[in-house]
C-alpha cells in the first residue's frame, strides 16, 4: 500500500489549466455534463416515489414496498468503497456511459413488464438494486470528473450549479413520478429510460476527458480502498468534517419525520405539510445558488462553526415553534444552510484530493456521512413513539447544539483556510 500523501497537490497539468478560462454558463463540456446530469437525476427521483406505489399496486404490502425502497438504496451503503477504487481505476466517461446504457436498459424492461402485465416483485427488487448500484458508480465518476472539466477558480460555482441541480431534481422529481404513475404504471419506468439516453448522449459529445493523465498502475481492490481511507484519515480537517456530516445528517434524517408530525401538531393540513416540504426545497435551491457568495467571503472554518451552530439554534426554533408558519421558515432556513457547507467542503476535498485518489476519498467521506441515514430514520420513529414530536424536536436540538460544540472546539476546524482571495 502507498504511503498516504498529506500534501495538497499542486495544480494538475491538465487540459483545463490550460485552457482559456471561459464563464461557466460557456463552458461547453460542463453544459453537457451538467444538463445531462439534471435529466437523468429528474427521471431518477421520480422513479424513487413510483417504485414503492408499484410494488403496492402489485402486492398490496406496505411491507414489500418498504422491502423495494430499502433493496434501492442498498447499494449507496455497501458499494461507494469498492466503486471509489474502480471510479480511479476505470476511464470516469466511459464508465458513465455503461452506467446510463445498463440504467435506460433496466428501466425499460420494468417499463415493458409493466406494460404486458408480466411484472412481479422478484422483476422489481433485481433492477431496483441494479439501478442503485449503477447510480453509486455514476455519481462518483461524475463528482470525481468536475475538476478536469472547469478549471479550479471556477470549481465552488460548479459545484453549487451541482448542488441546485440535485435539490430541484428532488423537488420537481417526486411529484413528476406520482403524477406519471397516475398516467399507467410503465409511464414512469419509460420517462427515466429516455432521461438515462439523454445523459448518455450528452456524454459522448463531451471532449475534455474526465480524469488526470494515469502513470502508475492500479494495485489490487483492497489495497486502493485502504490507500484512499488513508489518505483521508491522514487529513485532520477532511477527517472531522466528514464526522460532522455524520452527526448532523443523524439529525436532519429523524427531522424530516419529526417536522412532519409537528407541523400536524400545530394546525397544519396534509397540503400544509407537503407546502412544508416545497418550501423547504426550494430553500435549498436557494443556498445552492447563493453558497458561491458565502464561499468567496467566508474561510471554511468559520463556514462550518457557523452552519452548526445555525442549525442548531434553527433545531431549536422548530422544537419550541407553536405554528405552521414559524416552523415552516425554520425548516426551510436549515435546507438553505445545507448547500452552503456541502459546496464549500466538497470544493476544498476536489482541490486538495489528487486526481488518482478522488473517487476513493469521496466514496470514503459519502460511506461514513450517509451510512447514518437509516440510524436516522431509526432514531426518529423511535423518539417520536417514545417521547412524542415536541420531546424529540427538543432532543434533536440538543443532539445538534452538542455537534456544534464539537466543530467549535476542533483544532483541525479551526485552523482550517480562511477565505479565498479572489
Amino acid at each position: 500500500m502507498t504511503s498516504p500523501d498529506t500534501r495538497a497537490p499542486a495544480d494538475p497539468p491538465d487540459a483545463v489549466a490550460a485552457d482559456q478560462v471561459v464563464p461557466l454558463h460557456r463552458n461547453r463540456d460542463f453544459l453537457l455534463l451538467w444538463s445531462g446530469s439534471a435529466v437523468s437525476q429528474l427521471g431518477t427521483t421520480a422513479t424513487t416515489i413510483a417504485y414503492p406505489l408499484l410494488v403496492l399496486a402489485l402486492t398490496g404490502s406496505p411491507f414489500a414496498a418498504g422491502l423495494a425502497g430499502f433493496v434501492t438504496l442498498l447499494p449507496a451503503l455497501l458499494l461507494p468503497l469498492p466503486a471509489g477504487a474502480l471510479v480511479d481505476r476505470w476511464p470516469r466517461r466511459r464508465l458513465m456511459i455503461w452506467c446510463d446504457a445498463l440504467r435506460a436498459l433496466g428501466a425499460a424492461v420494468i417499463a415493458t413488464a409493466a406494460a404486458l402485465d408480466v411484472l412481479n416483485l422478484t422483476l422489481v427488487l433485481a433492477v431496483g438494486f441494479a439501478e442503485g448500484a449503477l447510480t453509486v458508480f455514476h455519481g462518483l465518476a461524475a463528482h470525481a470528473a468536475v475538476p478536469n472539466v472547469v478549471p479550479r477558480s471556477q470549481l465552488s460555482l460548479a459545484l453549487s450549479r451541482n448542488e441546485a441541480r440535485g435539490r430541484a431534481a428532488v423537488m420537481l422529481g417526486t411529484p413528476l413520478g406520482g403524477v406519471l404513475f397516475g398516467v399507467g404504471r410503465a409511464v414512469p419506468f419509460l420517462a427515466d429510460a429516455l432521461s438515462y439516453l439523454v445523459s448518455l448522449t450528452a456524454l459522448l459529445f463531451i471532449r475534455k476527458e474526465f480524469e488526470a493523465e494515469r502513470s502508475e498502475r492500479a494495485g489490487r481492490m483492497g489495497e486502493q480502498v485502504r490507500e484512499g481511507l488513508g489518505w483521508l484519515w491522514h487529513q485532520p480537517f477532511l477527517r472531522t468534517a466528514a464526522l460532522l456530516v455524520a452527526g448532523s445528517n443523524l439529525m436532519f434524517r429523524a427531522l424530516f419525520l419529526v417536522a412532519i408530525v409537528l407541523a400536524t401538531d400545530v394546525g397544519a393540513s396534509s397540503a400544509g405539510v407537503g407546502l412544508m416540504v416545497g418550501v423547504a426545497g426550494a430553500g435549498g435551491v436557494l443556498g445552492s445558488l447563493s453558497a458561491p457568495w458565502f464561499a468567496r467571503r467566508l474561510g471554511l472554518g468559520a463556514l462550518v462553526i457557523g452552519a452548526n451552530w445555525t442549525w442548531a439554534v434553527l433545531m431549536a426554533v422548530i422544537a419550541l415553534s407553536r405554528d405552521p408558519y414559524t416552523l415552516t421558515a425554520a425548516y426551510a432556513a436549515m435546507w438553505f444552510v445545507g448547500p452552503l457547507w456541502n459546496v464549500a467542503i466538497g470544493s476544498h476535498q476536489l482541490v486538495v484530493t489528487p486526481d488518482r485518489l478522488r473517487g476513493r476519498v469521496l466514496a470514503a467521506m459519502s460511506t461514513l456521512s450517509n451510512g447514518v441515514l437509516p440510524i436516522g430514520s431509526l432514531l426518529g420513529g423511535l423518539l417520536l413513539d417514545s417521547a412524542g414530536a415536541r420531546s424529540a424536536a427538543l432532543v434533536l436540538a440538543g443532539w445538534m447544539v452538542l455537534i456544534a460544540g464539537a466543530a467549535s472546539l476542533a483544532r483541525s476546524v479551526r485552523a482550517a483556510p480562511g477565505a479565498p482571495e479572489h
